[in-house]
């Protein structure tokens, strides 16, 4: 406002002085000493904890919250910092500013975090000093992990995933994604067998949040029931077995399906035969014939449950003579399509007859003449749906097409490794009655799910692809050998960390 005016003033400045203790110059403060001086004459650090004794559960990987609770947190994560910190006596009395890991070896056993804090001292001086704080870590198992220890038989509740279907392919995609969201930890035991998988856990609560992630994933129906294992009459302690049994739908991916008629109709009409193109916690469903679509989540599927009339396991293999685009591309649910007039032949009748088949589809966009299809052969197929028959005067196609096929160029690349792997839970399988027919029917039906993996992004979308690190590329191996064979690109795949391989390289390092 001075300047404004045209007024003089006087520019503030501010003096230095002499600290008291060594004379230097310096800003002035209540206590007219420097800093240097001011922590050599008081330590603000003094009453505070610099050594702490921690409980560790290394098979759960949690940490004692006395006088009975576990908190798992990995190393230096925000929750085993706040763990360490609450442990700290005294630590009211002076303000935190910043807290932060120092780096140790993973198997000293021991902790250390830098703390920075602040205090008003000496006439209203305020000073901030820095100090480590060291945890000693004490290996002690948790009630739960030591009663697995004694008995590994001793579980509380157990999940059964069950899917009444021929094939393994929902399992296979379902680990996948336990994996990914690590959804099994708690888990004490896990063991597969033909129908399903069986989960088992050392408190209900841990398996109630497993049965809520799969109910998020995939489309179930659930039932619970609980036995009585042992009741102390003088203390009235009474402990319980739970068992949840969790339906997963029939209805797959790549499966044709007839729907009921109260079903087609509360839906629009649609249909009847539909083919379904994605399962999650609810079903897609799509006509082939005029590109509609619906869903269906869980309530309305269970209200009036249905069967596929076809698998994906009954495929027929064709070949495409003559493909006519009648409509323009659609996008539906993120996935493309078009509708076309398609001549095909079914593989295996060359060289036997010369039937063709004229059949509409919704591949229009992927087929041209001379590609290989995967189809269900309605021609020849004896099907005995109930709901089927309901359709009175219901003119039956002779060919549904699923999606392309890529057989015949795979057989270039067969017995050629991938650069990608999986990782699997670690099951008990249930080698009872079972012969090398289904040990091989098993790595069928896997590597089936492999090449699902790489012909459809959307399945591969929501688990996680590693590299594989012992995978070298032949050099014999060609271009032209995966020419148009779907594979999935190197950005989509993750590097397979193992600590130890860190620890090794390090030690290299040191030398």
């Amino acid at each position: 406002m001075a300047k404004v005016l045209g007024m003089f003033t006087v520019q503030q400045t501010i003096g230095n002085v002499l600290c008291c203790k060594c004379g230097i110059s310096m800003q002035p403060n209540a206590a007219n000493m420097c800093a240097k001086c001011l922590r050599s004459e008081v330590d603000i650090t003094e009453d505070l904890q610099k050594h702490v004794v921690i409980v560790h559960c290394p098979e759960c990987d949690g940490y004692l919250q006395p006088p009975r609770s576990w908190i798992k947190a990995q190393l230096e994560s925000k929750e085993l910092l706040t763990f360490c910190i609450k442990k700290l006596k005294n630590l009211n009395k002076v303000k935190l500013v910043n807290a932060e890991f120092i780096w140790t070896e993973p198997h000293s056993k021991r902790i250390k975090i830098r703390l920075k804090v602040q205090k008003e001292v000496l006439n209203g001086a305020i000073l901030e000093q820095s100090y480590i704080v060291e945890y000693v870590v004490q290996d002690q198992m948790c009630d739960s992990c030591a009663k697995v220890q004694v008995n590994p038989d001793q579980w509380v509740a157990a999940v059964q995933l069950r899917q009444h279907v021929s094939h393994r392919r929902t399992f296979f995609y379902l680990e996948q994604l336990i994996i990914k969201h690590d959804a099994a930890n708690r888990a004490i035991k896990i063991q597969q067998l033909d129908q399903g998988i069986d989960f088992f856990f050392g408190h209900r609560s841990h398996a109630l949040k497993f049965v809520d992630f799969v109910s998020r994933v995939v489309l179930v129906r659930t039932r619970n029931a609980k036995q009585l294992a042992s009741h102390d009459h003088k203390s009235n302690i009474v402990n319980y077995k739970y068992t949840f049994s969790v339906e997963i739908s029939p209805v797959c991916r790549e499966d044709l399906i007839c729907l009921p008629p109260k079903v087609a109709a509360s839906l629009g009409n649609i249909g009847p035969l539909v083919i379904c193109t994605k399962v999650s916690n609810s079903i897609s469903l799509l006509d082939p014939f005029t590109l509609r679509h619906c869903f269906l989540d869980a309530d309305q599927y269970w209200r009036a449950s249905f069967k596929p009339l076809l698998s994906s396991r009954q495929l027929v293999e064709y070949v495409v003579l003559d493909v006519d685009v009648v409509s323009e591309e659609v996008n539906i649910g993120g996935s493309k399509y078009d509708l076309a007039d398609i001549q095909v032949a079914r593989v295996s009748d060359f060289g036997k007859n010369d039937t063709i088949f004229s059949v509409r589809t919704h591949l229009g966009h992927l087929l041209d003449a001379g590609d290989y299809a995967l189809g269900y052969d309605l021609y020849r197929a004896n099907s005995n749906d109930f709901e089927l028959e309901k359709y009175k005067g219901l003119v039956l196609p002779e060919v549904i097409l699923i999606k392309k096929s890529y057989e015949e160029k795979r057989q270039k690349k067969r017995g050629k490794p991938r650069s990608w792997k999986l990782k699997s839970l670690n099951m008990e399988v249930d080698n009872s009655g079972k012969g090398r027919d289904q040990e091989q029917k098993m790595n069928s039906e896997y590597e089936h799910f492999l090449r699902d993996l790489e012909e459809n992004p959307d399945l591969r979308f929501n688990i996680s692809l590693y590299r594989d690190k012992e995978y070298q590329r032949s050099e014999t191996t060609s271009v032209a050998d995966g020419e148009d064979v779907p594979s999935i690109p190197l950005e989509e795949l993750l590097a397979d960390i193992d600590l130890n391989d860190i620890d090794v390289e390090e030690d290299g390092i040191r030398e």
